[in-house]
């Protein structure tokens, strides 16, 4: 066995420090997580990789996961101008799927013991291991889940003015509630009529989808060896509908930058659902326009879950995929990996990005706290100070849930991110200039808020499915 192989003495045979391999990793890590993942990179090769013959390589492709998924696939489909595919790539599920249906992806389970493996968060080597044999083909290096950001300075004027409590936003029900009081609120603070702001936006629509189906007792995408069957509860997507739809097309929530933590900085939401990850970039002030801003405090909770339903949350956050190529390279990757990985390297990586650890014993606020504390006071560890305890607190109250790969996974997820937040801004639209024409907010809404405009909907959602997955 190659394990044994690698044991001992056994390491000198396949890496020499004179003859140093390289290995060519890429990833999506902007801002922080680009910084905190460099710096380790560095003290890598400075290191372990000077002393064994390992040069690692990190490059970031593009400004979000969908860029880095675009250039691995053209990459490994070899497209014209596109270049070789990486040693290493971060990639979903999805992605990582893909490629391997064009044999390009390696097994990892011969380059770890069993204690190795064990040290990890059973779930996330689980994700890793997507293909008909159960081999490990991403390696868990770090992940994130969704957590609820709310502007406690706006949000406390709002609370003393009517009485709103935060215990009401544990709940998807309750957040639209609030969501509603405070658009009349705002309303009714100019003399212009149905000027209210909305409340709350949320990043990732399809997790939405996929963690609210799962709350409510289903699984949208059932996925057994690589093919998948959709299971699209009426019900449960009407209940979807009426807890995003409708407070959407209200003027409750809303949607205007690019990340709705660019909503938060120009106060036009005061509320979110995003990604550990994302925390960092939450403001720590509103900028009303060129010459007014203000301070504000962040607030982190769990994201609301739907009333009577399991407490599910994402599991997310790409992993590494070793491409497959020979020993050296696929050995070398995998001496990068296990290292990035030790318990306390990794906490240093996630305090300074927002992603969780994938070790067991590193999902520890007793180790995450000291590092927080080391780290360079600014916003962005305020905000990690207040989300990792929040974070670590799901792993032990929330099941963290991601579907399993299947082909086609990538053009279904889009149709659930697009879906039906793309009706919903074409109808809020329309809305808004029903109501610049004369017509009551009310009644502008009424057209649209109905069974059929639903089952229309529904009915083009199903179909979109069918399609991503044919």
């Amino acid at each position: 066995m190659l394990t044994a192989m690698l044991s001992g003495c056994g390491e000198k045979k396949i890496l020499d420090a004179k003859n140093p391999v390289s290995i060519e990793i890429w990833h999506y890590y902007n801002g922080p997580q680009k910084t905190a993942f460099d710096e380790l990179v560095t003290e890598f090769n400075d290191t372990v990789g000077l002393d064994e013959g390992i040069v690692v390589e990190a490059f970031s492709q593009g400004n979000n996961v969908n860029e880095l998924i675009e250039k691995v696939i053209d990459a490994a489909n070899q497209k014209v101008g596109s270049g070789d595919i990486p040693d290493v790539f971060a990639a979903y599920a999805d992605t990582a799927y893909q490629v391997d249906q064009l044999g390009l992806v390696a097994e990892l389970d011969s380059y770890l013991t069993e204690e190795e493996l064990a040290q990890y968060v059973p779930a996330y080597i689980e994700e890793g291991r997507f293909d008909a044999e159960g081999h490990l083909k991403i390696f868990p290096t770090a992940k994130s889940s969704e957590v609820f950001m709310l502007n406690k300075t706006d949000w406390d004027r709002f609370a003393e003015a009517t009485g709103a409590k935060l215990e009401d936003l544990e709940t998807m029900e309750g957040l639209v509630r609030t969501a509603e009081a405070y658009y009349e609120w705002t309303d009714g603070l100019t003399e212009e009529p149905n000027d209210g702001k909305a409340f709350f936006g949320r990043d990732a629509m399809a997790n939405y989808f996929i963690i609210g189906c799962r709350q409510l007792g289903t699984e949208i995408f059932e996925v057994n060896q690589g093919k998948v069957k959709l299971n699209v509860d009426d019900d449960i997507m009407r209940k979807l509908w009426d807890n995003f739809y409708v407070p959407y097309i209200n003027g409750y929530f809303g949607a205007y930058g690019r990340f709705r933590s660019d909503d938060a900085k120009t106060g036009d939401l005061i509320a979110l659902v995003g990604s550990t990850s994302g925390a960092a970039y939450f403001p720590d002030k509103v900028t009303v326009d060129d010459s007014e801003s203000y301070d504000i405090e962040p607030w982190v909770m769990a994201p609301p879950h739907f009333e009577g339903g399991e407490l599910y949350a994402v599991q997310q956050g790409a992993g590494m995929v070793v491409t497959k190529s020979d020993e050296k390279k696929e050995y070398a990757a995998t001496v990068f990996l296990k290292w990035f990985t030790e318990a306390q390297r990794n906490i240093d990586f996630s305090v300074g990005s927002g992603y969780l650890p994938v070790k067991t014993e590193a999902n520890d606020m007793a180790m995450i706290e000291p590092a927080l504390k080391q780290s360079e006071e600014s916003s962005t560890t305020k905000n990690l100070e207040a989300t990792f305890p929040v974070a670590i607190e799901m792993t032990k109250t929330h099941t963290f849930y991601t579907n399993k790969a299947f082909e086609g996974g990538t053009a279904a997820r889009n149709v659930l991110e697009n879906s039906m937040m793309d009706q919903a801004n074409a109808d809020r639209a329309e809305i808004v200039s029903l109501m610049q024409s004369g017509v009551s907010r009310k009644d502008a809404v009424a057209r649209f808020d109905t069974d059929d405009h639903f089952n229309a909907w529904l009915t083009s959602f199903k179909n979109d499915l069918n399609a991503a997955i044919e």
